[in-house]
């Protein structure tokens, strides 16, 4: 296989203080929402693995997946911000997409308003070099 470098990777960013469950959970649903987003699959670089058996890994990214930590709710929201101020397609996930049906996570998330959401994380795809400007207050999730 010939080697092109990336020069996009996957970025999410998650609340430190969110319990691990709920922050994989949300991982999960902003990561796959955000795939589901772009129409154009070919920028992601899916691509099968294939081990030396034979054995075939699929729709693996050759992009970068970086997980951040974010200190509170605000810096997620004014990473939001700027994300929108870019037209940069994202993905986010908030305290009322929690507990209980998905028809009262919609009714609660419709019930509250953009001030009063605590955000868990946010997940967006873009070139390296201006996701690192953009998060380069945040530190690695560990």
């Amino acid at each position: 296989m010939k080697y092109e470098p990336t020069t996009h990777q996957f970025v999410c960013v998650i609340g430190k203080k969110i319990e691990t469950g709920r922050a994989l959970n949300a991982l999960g649903h902003m990561t796959a929402g955000l795939v589901a987003l772009h129409g154009d699959k070919a920028p992601l670089r899916f691509q099968d693995y294939v081990d030396k058996d034979g054995g075939r890994h699929p729709s693996i990214s050759d992009n970068g997946f970086i997980v951040l930590k974010a200190d509170n709710s605000n810096k997620i929201r004014t990473l939001r911000a700027a994300l929108i101020e870019k037209d940069v397609l994202f993905t986010d996930f908030t305290n009322t997409m929690i507990d209980g049906t998905y028809v009262e996570q919609h009714d609660r998330t419709e019930a509250t308003p953009e001030a009063e959401l605590e955000y868990f994380g946010i997940c967006f795809f873009m070139d390296k070099a201006e996701s690192r400007e953009l998060t380069k207050k945040f530190s690695l999730y560990r």
